[in-house]
Parts: C-alpha cells; structure tokens; sequence
C-alpha cells in the first residue's frame, strides 16, 4: 500500500521534472490521483509513465497557453496548444462553469489537448456550485462499431455529476464500450483472460485475449451481441462533440495513447477533443429544493427491494467507498506499475 500523500508527492515532483509550471503540476498530480482514490487504477499513477513518454516523444507541451479561440456568452471552443489533458480539461471545465454562472449554463468544446484521466473527476469540478456537470472526451481508435472489423471509436466515456442535499452526490461515470481499455491493461499485468463480450478478435469472432489488440483485435461497444448499436451510438455522439465540434482528431485520426506509435500522418484536426458542460440548478429550480429532491430519489432507490445477498448503489458510491478506504489505508500498485514508477523516479531523480 501506498499513502495517498506519497504518490502525490512522487507525481507532483514528475511533473516538475517535465517542465509543468507549478500550478500546472499540482492540477495535473490531483488530476491523476483522483482516478486512483477511486478506485479507477487503470487511470491513476499506472498511466504516468505514459504520459512521460509522450513529453518524451514531443507530443505533450508541458506549458501550455489554454486559450479561448471562440465564444458566445454560454459556449467556447478552447485550444489546449498541446498540453497534458489532465491540466487543460480543468481549465476548461473552469470556463463553463464561469459561463454557467453568468448564463445558467456553460458549454465547452476543447481541441489539440491529450488524455485527460478520468471523466468524473471533471464532471464533478461543477458540484461545489450547485451545478450539475457533464464531461466526455474521444479518445485512440480502439473500438469496432457494431458489425465492424475496423477500429474507428475510441472508449470514449460520458460522466454526470449532480449535486444533492444531505446524501453523496450521483456520479454516473463510463466508458461507451463493455470495458475500458484500461480494465484490459489491468488484465494484461495479471495475467489473466478478459470475460466474453468485451473484445473481439481481427476477424469479428468473440475472444477472452486481453493481448488481442495488439493482433488487431477490437473492443466492443456497450450493450453486448444484441445492444452494441446503443453504445456505438453513445460513442458517436462523444466523438462528435469533443472533436467535430472543436476541431479535434476525430474517429480513426484521433491520436494514440502509447508513444511508440506514431499519430496518423493524415490528421482532420488537432490532437484529442473534451467537451464539457455546467448547468445551474436554480436555472431550472431553487437549489435547496432540488437537492431534497434528490435526496430523496437517492434514498429510494438505495432502499429498494434486492435480490438476494445484494444491494443496489446509486452511481458513484463505490467509487466514495474508494475512496474514504483509501484515503484511511493506502493505494495498492500492482508490482508491474510499482516497477514502472522506480525506472521513473531513477530517471528524475525522484524516489518512490
């Protein structure tokens, strides 16, 4: 295990290290370690090493100039000049929330920024304002459409923050496929076989091969043999958001994660597209009353009838369960990213 402070302590001084202003740095470090106190390892320090090879590699500019290039007085397009996604998405979740203050609501559509760790996080930047946020982003072409044997989609997740009184807020927060790609990463360091229906194998046949991307493989969309168009459908409307609107890469020409392949030579646009949505609750209805509202739709449905030996959760209270464990107890690391994250503090001089 691993304390919380220590990991962020180790990121903050890799980010440093990058060249990252500091309060790039420290917006980056909480960025990423959210992920990790929630439970979404695939997302949280197993992904530094990656983001450093991608500054290695000239893909991330480490300081930035986020900028507005166009606006109305409830919507912006932001270029984030290349930047680390985990420092340009709460930038510009930061602009629709202003936005939302002024206009009841807030849009935002981002261009030529990178990964930018998990949805939820950014989603949830809005609900210290009783607002309600909304999060997206494209990402690398992973995922066949229903009937495809192309990768054209990226995972391509959707997150919903909304706000409530005396209960933990609702999190909804998922990818658009089966699995996320870092579910098959986990996977791939414990050497073990991923459940049908998440991947397919090059030649559209079903496959329990976590590996099997790397043989042209690809993921499924959410909904399985008989739903797959509905997640599909949820993934098109993420790509056409974050970059159609923005002037992002989108579809096939969206650039990869991993360094050592190099983004298509043919590009539609500019690096990796957010978008980005803050609501007002007492644009619609005075706050006070809708967060009882809530509280009581949460507590309805947390005490509905189960099936036996289970319980039913509202979305994102397993993730605070994560987190508050921990916070209290640590973070574990599987050996194989604990490895990683040594070869990376030898080379900055940073001890883990």
């Amino acid at each position: 295990m691993y304390s919380y402070q220590r990991l962020f302590d180790f990121s903050h001084k890799i980010f440093l290290s990058m060249g990252c202003p500091a309060e790039d740095a420290l917006s980056a470090t909480e960025t990423l370690l959210s992920a990790d106190l929630r439970g979404v390892d695939s997302h949280g320090v197993a992904r530094l090493v990656g983001y450093v090879r991608l500054w290695e590699a000239g893909r991330i500019n480490a300081t930035p100039t986020v900028r507005i290039v166009h606006e109305t007085p409830s919507t912006a397009t932001v270029d984030g000049d290349g930047g680390l996604g985990l420092v340009v998405a709460p930038k510009a979740m930061q602009i629709a929330i202003e936005k939302a203050k002024n206009a009841g609501s807030g849009w935002v559509s981002v261009k030529n920024s990178n990964h930018y760790g998990i949805a939820g996080y950014h989603a949830m930047k809005a609900l210290a304002h009783d607002m309600i946020g909304m999060s997206m982003t494209n990402a690398s072409p992973l995922v066949a459409p229903t009937h495809s044997l192309e990768r054209l989609l990226g995972t391509n997740p959707i997150a919903v923050a909304i706000p409530a009184g005396e209960q933990p807020p609702f999190v909804a927060d998922m990818a658009t496929t089966t699995a996320a790609n870092g579910k098959l990463e986990m996977l791939q360091r414990k050497n073990l076989e991923a459940p049908l229906g998440w991947i397919q194998a090059a030649d559209g046949s079903a496959s329990t091969n976590p590996n099997e991307l790397k043989d042209g493989g690809a993921l499924l969309p959410l909904g399985g043999d008989t739903g797959s168009h509905k997640g599909y459908a949820l993934g098109a409307v993420v790509d056409i958001f974050s970059a159609v609107l923005s002037g992002a890469n989108y579809g096939p020409w969206v650039p990869p994660f991993v360094s050592f392949l190099a983004p298509p030579a043919d590009p539609v646009g500019a690096g990796i597209g957010h978008f980005f949505g803050a609501m007002r609750v007492d644009a619609f209805r005075p706050a006070a009353e809708f967060k009882q509202h809530m509280d009581h739709w949460i507590t309805r449905f947390k005490t509905s009838k189960a099936k036996e030996g289970q319980q039913v959760l509202i979305p994102g209270e397993p993730e605070r369960l994560f987190t508050e464990q921990r916070l209290k107890d640590g973070i574990p690391l599987l050996p194989p990213v604990v490895k990683d994250l040594e070869v990376l503090g030898e080379k900055f001089g940073v001890q883990l």
